[in-house]
């Protein structure tokens, strides 16, 4: 039975030094940024789902060699009623909280009105996101919070809804070479037609309380549901130089069942379904015209969570993702399925799908004198098909890349552009990390690191200042173990060799965490308000 994965996390306010051993590179210098869930019980109440977990964020800052660690819970509205409270108060997507019994009957009858259509938590605890020049955790709600990367301070919280028509946004927004932010939201409630919304924040916004950096989002297009009351769950989408990817999946949001939710007596989480009789719909629109390419692409029923990446060659749309043939994942992480012992977790677990890294590709260019089932891919290293069908649509298969593997990331300068190498944890028997893995397209293979009795978090690739490979840069990867007499760590591998050549150990209690960004320094700004002394502020991201 693995506790620390839903032990409460505690706080580390003023930097800690870690004790470094091996060597990290001179050029590293900056700082990891993460968030996670950290907070899985108040008073004598207690969370049912991982993903319910308040968010706690948590630092890795490089200077010169050294390596301090920091953390701070997210102060979210959602954390600042439930810790006066002493109870969970805030509902959350796993966990359905209701009225205290002690409340009068209009209280009651007050609550369960008001939860008619929800107001979903604030509380933002899946990553670390830009908008302009401000960074906020962030979750898939309407609500984000920014927060200093120095401090770890919360500032302010921001509701989308105050400067775009959506209900709920992704945690997994796209950045462009000039530093723009692109991002993509769902409009269900209150804003006319349902639609998916895909957004773009320029580089050069920056907000206060007055006027956020939300306060210049620029609408790039609108695509309407498939169907009304059944819109697609989103968690992340892919872009190329010239187009976004959406992929509107069979595992879909019930708008009745989310909004009775709280009278019916289930969470929010149980109104998402994976309808296996149903098609995938691929989506491509133009970043430049916000339009909408007319050609109807479709593919077999799966359920997508993470992009790898996607690019454009030959006049064909490349894109990578991590799919599933069901939606058990989500209910893998229910504490009181986590809490089995490790033997019965596999044998539950055993039938459910494992994430799978696969390849589509798209045609641009389809001649209409083309006889129907005919394959349009022209590009020699991949078995992925796209398929010609008589009524003009075009039915794709994909090229299975690699199987195993979750939490991708790539060096982001190669984002949008032809690349060979993707990294990622290592999943096999269950949704526990085991080890990072290497994984090399265009042979096909791949690396691992791994330590026994430990678990590592998503990598995070750092580019050399002089590299001249796609892979010369290091790997970032906070490290967590069930021994408690193995103190957590942060590895540094080499990412090239795969090779271990640092690690920082960490001497506090450090949590398992999801996503986050590195954040690059720039110098002539003073870094006391972080705690420590140097001349450099954090700046530019890279992922």
């Amino acid at each position: 039975m693995l506790s620390f994965f839903w032990r409460n996390g505690v706080e580390t306010p003023e930097p800690l030094k870690a004790d470094v051993t091996g060597s990290i590179p001179p050029w590293l210098q900056g700082t990891l940024l993460r968030n996670g869930p950290g907070l899985f019980s108040v008073g004598n109440t207690s969370y049912k789902h991982w993903f319910d977990g308040m968010a706690l964020i948590h630092s890795f800052t490089f200077k010169d060699g050294d390596v301090f660690y920091k953390s701070k819970f997210l102060k979210s509205e959602t954390y600042k009623k439930n810790i006066a409270a002493n109870r969970i108060v805030v509902s959350e997507f796993g966990t359905m909280v209701y009225p205290d019994p002690c409340k009068n009957i209009f209280s009651k009858a007050f609550s369960y009105l008001m939860n008619a259509i929800p107001d979903f938590t604030d509380n933002n605890l899946i990553n670390i996101i830009r908008y302009g020049e401000d960074y906020y955790a962030s979750s898939e709600v309407n609500y984000i919070n920014q927060i200093d990367p120095l401090t770890l301070d919360t500032l302010e919280r921001t509701n989308y809804r105050n400067h775009i028509a959506i209900n709920l946004a992704t945690a997994h927004p796209h950045y462009d070479e000039e530093g723009n932010t692109y991002n993509m939201g769902t409009a269900i409630m209150n804003f006319g037609k349902p639609k998916y919304v895909i957004f773009k924040v320029p580089a050069n916004a920056t907000g206060n309380k007055r006027n956020p950096a939300l306060g210049k989002v620029e609408q790039i297009c609108s695509i309407p549901f498939r169907s009304t009351l059944y819109p697609s769950y989103f968690h992340s989408f892919g872009m190329t130089e010239n187009y976004i990817i959406f992929v509107e999946q069979a595992f879909k949001l019930d708008i009745l069942k989310l909004a009775t939710a709280y009278f019916r007596d289930v969470n929010w989480g149980s109104c998402l379904k994976f309808d296996k009789d149903d098609i995938t719909l691929i989506h491509l629109v133009s970043r430049k015209t916000g339009k909408t390419v007319s050609t109807k692409y479709y593919a077999d029923p799966f359920v997508i969570f993470h992009h790898i990446n996607a690019y454009e060659e030959d006049s064909h749309v490349v894109f990578d993702l991590i799919t599933y043939q069901d939606s058990n994942l989500y209910d893998m992480f229910y504490i009181h399925n986590m809490k089995q012992d490790v033997d019965k977790f596999i044998e539950t677990n055993k039938d459910f799908s494992r994430p799978t890294c696969q390849r589509f590709v798209l045609p641009l260019n389809i001649d209409k004198e083309t006889p129907p089932d005919t394959n349009l891919v022209r590009l020699q290293d991949t078995t992925a098909k796209a398929v010609l069908k008589k009524d003009g649509s075009i039915y794709c298969t994909p090229d299975t890349i690699f199987e195993g593997l979750e939490l991708p990331g790539i060096n982001y300068k190669f984002n949008s552009k032809k690349y060979r190498y993707f990294y990622g944890t290592r999943v096999e028997w269950s949704p526990y990390p085991s080890k990072i893995a290497k994984v090399d397209i265009a042979t096909r293979t791949h690396q691992v690191w791994i330590e026994e009795e430990c678990y590592p978090s998503e990598p995070v690739f750092v580019a050399s200042p002089d590299a001249v490979e796609e892979d010369d840069g290091v790997i970032l990867s906070s490290v967590v173990s069930f021994n408690p007499q193995k103190p957590p760590f942060l590895v540094v591998l080499d990412a090239k060799s795969f090779k271990e050549i640092a690690r920082a150990t960490i001497d506090t209690a450090v949590h398992m965490d999801l996503h986050g960004l590195f954040i690059h320094e720039k110098k002539e700004v003073d870094l006391r308000a972080a705690g420590l002394h140097a001349e450099n502020f954090l700046l530019i991201f890279s992922a």
